[in-house]
C-alpha cells in the first residue's frame, strides 16, 4: 500500500458511521503515547482482552491513529448475513474455535494481509482473560508466531475502562453515565533474538512470555498497581480455554 493511500477505505467508513457515534456515546477514549503505532507498513498488534467488546474499542482506537484493523475473528460471526458480509468485505479472518481449520491455516491468510502492508490484531491470550482481577493471563503463540514468520514488528497495546462499558462474560453494555477508556500503546516487543532462527516450542514459549510482559506492564501503568507475580495459567486452574492461538 502506498505510503500516502489511506486505510480508511469505504468500508471502514461506513462501519465507522455505524458505529463511532454509539461508541462515542458511552465513553471517551484517552490515548497515550498513540504515537508509538506505526504510521505506515504491516505490523501485530497485540493487546489484553476482558470484554466482549474489546475489539471494537480497538478498532476505534485505530481509527483515530489512521490505521485500520484485520482481526482473526470467530468463524461463527460470519455466518450471520448482514453481520458476515460486512466482515468479509472489510478483511476481517475467520477462525474456527475448536479443532483443526479445515481450509488454511488463518495465520496464512493473515500474511495476505500482511504482504499488503495492512496491520492484524492477534490477541496474545487466544479468549477472555481467565484472571480473577483481570491481568493479562498465559498467552498463546499466534502473535509472535505470525511477527516473526512475516518479518514485521509486534506492538503491544493495553486499555482499561472497557469492562465499564460491558463487564467480562456481560451482554449488555452499559449507556450512562459516560464512561472513560484508557489507551496506552507500547514499543516494539523486542523479537531479535529469535528471528532467522527455527521456530521451536520452547522458542514460541519464550517470546510469547515477553509480549505479556510488555501488555502487562502497560495495563499496570493504565491502572496504578502491580499484577501478580504470577501470571494466572487456566490449564492450572481447571478452567478451560476456548482460544486457538
Amino acid at each position: 500500500m502506498s505510503q500516502h493511500t489511506s486505510e480508511k477505505t469505504p468500508i471502514f467508513r461506513f462501519l465507522a458511521v455505524l458505529l463511532l457515534p454509539f461508541m462515542h456515546l458511552v465513553a471517551r477514549y484517552r490515548i497515550h503515547d498513540g504515537d508509538r503505532m506505526p504510521k505506515t507498513g504491516a505490523f501485530v498488534l497485540s493487546p489484553n482482552h476482558y470484554s466482549e467488546i474489546d475489539p471494537v474499542v480497538i478498532g476505534v482506537v485505530m481509527w483515530k491513529l489512521g490505521r485500520m484493523p484485520r482481526y482473526l475473528a470467530k468463524a461463527s460471526l460470519f455466518k450471520y448475513p448482514v453481520l458476515g458480509a460486512l466482515l468479509r468485505a472489510s478483511g476481517q479472518i475467520p477462525v474456527e474455535r475448536a479443532g483443526a481449520m479445515r481450509g488454511n491455516d488463518p495465520l496464512v491468510a493473515a500474511r495476505k494481509i500482511v504482504d499488503d502492508g495492512l496491520a492484524v490484531v492477534i490477541y496474545p491470550e487466544g479468549s477472555l482473560t481467565r484472571d480473577p482481577d483481570m491481568w493479562p493471563m498465559r498467552g498463546k503463540a499466534g502473535a509472535v508466531r505470525m511477527a516473526l514468520e512475516a518479518d514485521i514488528p509486534l506492538i503491544p497495546i493495553a486499555h482499561w475502562g472497557t469492562q465499564l462499558v460491558m463487564p467480562r462474560y456481560g451482554k449488555r453494555i452499559s449507556l450512562f453515565p459516560r464512561k472513560t477508556i484508557h489507551v496506552k500503546v507500547g514499543d516494539p516487543v523486542d523479537l531479535s533474538a529469535f528471528r532467522g532462527k527455527p521456530l521451536d516450542g520452547q522458542a514460541l514459549v519464550t517470546a510469547t512470555a515477553l509480549v505479556m510482559d510488555a501488555v502487562t506492564a502497560l495495563l499496570e501503568e493504565l491502572r496504578g498497581e502491580k499484577a501478580p507475580a504470577q501470571r494466572w495459567d487456566p490449564s492450572k486452574n481447571n478452567q478451560k480455554e476456548t482460544g486457538r492461538f
